[in-house]
């Protein structure tokens, strides 16, 4: 069989990973990204794989969730984390990157590719009638055009959940019910404008080096900053708008408004963070991690909200250390939309009733950079199978990527919320172990044997075509 082109629209984290997997296999692409023809409401750039929230792509302590994920995808190649590694800047335990760096870098790589053809324009159709493989890695900001033409295929979906007018989320121009949650930014400080004279260096728990600045706060100071944040001003929320949060990226102000302590259980929580200038845990801590590579801004680490910049400038500048902070960036929320991917999506994220069509990174229902490079991967492989007429293989149920498109594609589709990745998700081993520790390092030992006899089976089938 001949060697179809692949259609992959947009050009972020998941769908540059697919274009250059498919592009790896010997297959042709057409890789739209509509910036900077259009632009987003969070995007500064026109750069591929621009991370617009944070630049953390979450731990690398071994035998953690996120770091399997991680394992798994440098297993089966992903181009995006090697890029990663290569822009990476200090952050204790964890894999963050130089954003702009990053994205510079990938922008080049996919661009460099001789199969893959960049189309700086808006796709707003699409032809399911034509049998061409698409994959749709569009992203939490999918146009308003293309997002009513998906709603189109997903009510002719022959999967679709009763009772519902539509598997796509509102926008204003639809008339579609809800599904989609708020996700959001996190301000950015210089660092030459951060008192050092009131801050230390440390990382939780002296996991990993002393990377992260550290604003200790007494219960006078937390008293003060808690009181001004619950007055603050929010933004005025539009008539269309209804706010509906991704759990685990809830702004301060509404942590906060869940109680007077909730901040310190949370973003702020103190534990592990001992001031080596007092030997003692502060009250409460705000975190500032390391922004690039040359160390001249930081960011505040999970202090995204929804409020007035002028709000933000005063209320944040009563944390210890920021009282002149320069800001380079405010903290901002966007709305983040889904499919319904339990009705609509097989385990290889192709489309039930369309399956020439795959959905990859947070549109599919996956919360994360390093989930949404993840499915880039998987959609890629899988798009390069259709292409080429190889069969397809869905990961082990037992390994991250396994586990996390079984989520997606078997929770309840009436109740479904986007899922990072965690050890949740997988499956418990047959044997009961007591010691989390030891639960996880076996999961993840389970993990990475089937998964590599998956690489092995998958790479075979391309071997004999």
């Amino acid at each position: 069989m001949g060697r179809a082109r692949v259609r992959i629209i947009g050009a972020g984290l998941a769908g540059s990973e697919a274009a250059w997997q498919c592009a790896q296999r010997g297959v042709e692409v057409e890789l739209f990204e509509m910036r900077p023809v259009r632009l987003t409401p969070a995007h500064q750039t026109a750069d591929f794989a621009e991370l617009v929230c944070s630049n953390s792509l979450k731990s690398d302590s071994e035998n953690t969730a996120p770091w399997l994920l991680k394992e798994e995808m440098r297993r089966a190649g992903s181009h995006l984390l090697q890029i990663a590694r290569e822009c990476a800047v200090p952050a204790g335990h964890a894999l963050a990157v130089d954003r702009v760096a990053f994205a510079a870098k990938v922008t080049e790589a996919i661009s460099r590719e001789t199969r893959i053809t960049v189309r700086r324009e808006e796709v707003t159709s699409i032809d399911e009638a034509d049998q061409a493989v698409t994959v749709i890695a569009t992203g939490p900001l999918t146009s308003e055009a293309l997002a009513a033409e998906i709603a189109r295929l997903s009510t002719r979906s022959e999967d679709t959940t009763p009772g519902r007018a539509s598997q796509f989320p509102h926008h204003p121009a639809m008339n579609a019910p809800h599904l989609y949650f708020y996700d959001s930014i996190s301000p950015i400080v210089e660092a030459d404008s951060i008192d050092m004279s009131r801050v230390y260096m440390a990382a939780r728990y002296d996991k990993g080096s002393a990377d992260y600045i550290n604003c200790p706060m007494t219960a006078e100071d937390y008293a003060r900053f808690y009181d001004a944040l619950i007055a603050a001003q929010p933004v005025e929320e539009r008539d269309w708008e209804k706010l509906n949060y991704f759990e685990s990226c809830l702004p301060i102000e509404e942590i906060a408004r869940r109680g007077r302590d909730t901040l310190r259980f949370g973003p702020m929580k103190p534990v592990g963070l001992k001031d080596p200038r007092t030997g003692r845990m502060p009250y409460a801590v705000v975190q500032l991690r390391q922004e690039n590579l040359r160390a001249d801004s930081y960011n505040l680490v999970g202090f995204q909200n929804h409020l007035r910049f002028g709000e933000q400038a005063r209320v944040l500048r009563l944390i210890p250390g920021l009282e002149n902070a320069r800001f380079l960036r405010y903290g901002q929320i966007h709305r983040n939309t889904y499919i319904n991917s339990p009705a609509l999506l097989q385990e290889t994220l192709q489309m039930k009733a369309h399956p020439q069509v795959l959905f990859a990174g947070q549109i599919c229902g996956v919360e994360g950079y390093v989930e949404s490079i993840a499915t880039g991967l998987m959609a890629g492989i899988n798009a390069g199978a259709l292409a080429t007429g190889d069969a397809l293989v869905p990961p082990p149920r037992a390994s991250a990527f396994g586990s996390l498109t079984h989520y997606v594609t078997h929770a309840d589709p009436k109740n479904f919320q986007p899922a990072n990745i965690t050890f949740d998700l997988l499956p418990p081993l047959e044997k009961k172990i007591r010691d989390r520790k030891e639960r996880h390092r076996l999961q993840c030992e389970l993990a990475l044997k089937q998964f590599d006899g998956w690489l092995e089976q998958t790479r075979a089938i391309v071997a004999k075509a």
